[in-house]
């Protein structure tokens, strides 16, 4: 990139001059991160309390009203879902985090052909991690895992998907995960901020299924956060990639008949009986045929992004810029400044999830 966004001191690392180096100043570090790590355990515990809370409230409230909760419409359900999230949860982590200052830092512009060179790059990184995610929960739960998330999208209403997981959810998560982690953490390293910020947006969606995936345009977001400082970028790339993951895909595949496809496998097998061929492909309607070529091209195209994502990966290699920060954390603190009371129990919630998710629900 041209303009990079860097912390105002950032010419020497915090050890050339720090005046706690005769004290095991990387405590103090481990301190910060550890509130990081309790204000995200904080966020997912007031969430599900709050969920279950209002979910319960309904259950026994519509009887009384005399409403069938199978009539209540989807967008009710994931009001009361994620509303208590955006609402009250992600606030108390903020207000949490507020506990550890902020660096100040310089905010600069990302041109055009950088933003979509970067967001062709997520989507190889995408797949690649979807797949792993689909093996590994197929495996550990000997094949009777299901992904929620993708029922929950093909089953939406695509107004209330857009509404839900295209304008909401990428400005509170990257809310959160880049402008509240980083901004907190990239005193200690700009490597280790992003890894952070990437690892805790991944454990928060709950699942195996998406977990690699989203660790890695996790990463992507947050380094384009990271060399801007502007959280439009790595919303508007979250936005695109949530809209064709929940609106565009499940629309395509509403639009395709499986039949379709049989029909036509069946009359190539039966050429040499031209008037059943005939006969077969004429049941084949034209909207049938207009959602197989749909899904044929929406392949395609992405099959060549996957491609054209794996090359600018390739040749963008060692345009990736990192700069050393003003309280760089040394060769052997990471690990043991990272790995902290608050993050662990983080983890240990996230994790608990994804064992429920890949067990209880398959």
């Amino acid at each position: 990139m041209n303009h990079k966004s860097r912390p105002e001191d950032k010419n020497q690392p915090a050890h050339a001059y720090d005046p706690r180096l005769g004290s095991p100043w990387w405590k103090h570090a481990r301190s910060r991160f550890s509130t990081v790590g309790v204000a995200l355990s904080v966020m997912l515990v007031v969430w599900f309390a709050l969920s279950l809370a209002v979910s319960l409230s309904l259950k026994f409230a519509l009887p009384a009203l005399d409403i069938d909760a199978k009539h209540i419409p989807t967008w009710v359900n994931l009001l009361a879902s994620n509303g208590p999230l955006y609402v009250i949860a992600m606030p108390i982590a903020v207000t949490i985090l507020r506990k550890v200052p902020k660096l100040p830092t310089r905010r600069f512009s990302l041109d055009g052909k950088q933003f979509f060179a970067l967001l062709i790059m997520c989507v190889p990184i995408m797949y690649a991690g979807s797949l792993v995610g689909i093996v590994l929960s197929s495996l550990l739960s000997g094949g009777t895992a299901v992904s929620n998330v993708s029922q929950l999208a093909s089953s939406l209403d695509p107004l209330m998907a857009f509404v839900f997981m295209v304008l909401i959810a990428p400005v509170f998560e990257e809310w959160i995960f880049r402008k509240q982690i980083i901004d907190r953490l990239r005193r200690y390293g700009e490597k280790t901020a992003i890894v952070i910020s990437a690892l805790a947006f991944a454990l928060f969606h709950g699942n195996l299924f998406q977990f690699f995936y989203a660790f890695g345009i996790g990463l992507v977001f947050a380094y384009v956060y990271m060399r801007t400082s502007r959280l439009r970028y790595s919303i508007a790339m979250h936005m695109i990639i949530n809209c064709n993951g929940g609106v565009v895909a499940p629309w395509i595949m509403r639009q395709f008949d499986p039949k379709a496809l049989e029909s036509l496998q069946s009359a190539g097998a039966q050429m040499q009986s031209q008037s059943e061929s005939l006969k077969q492909l004429e049941s084949i309607n034209q909207g049938s045929i207009a959602g197989l070529a749909g899904v044929t091209l929406y392949g395609l195209a992405l099959l060549a992004l996957v491609v054209a994502g794996i090359v600018l990966l390739i040749v963008w290699r060692k345009r990736f810029e990192f700069y050393i920060t003003p309280e760089e954390l040394l060769p052997g603190t990471r690990l043991r400044t990272v790995a902290n009371p608050g993050m662990i129990a983080y983890g240990v919630l996230c994790v608990a999830l994804m064992v429920g998710e890949l067990f209880l629900h398959g």
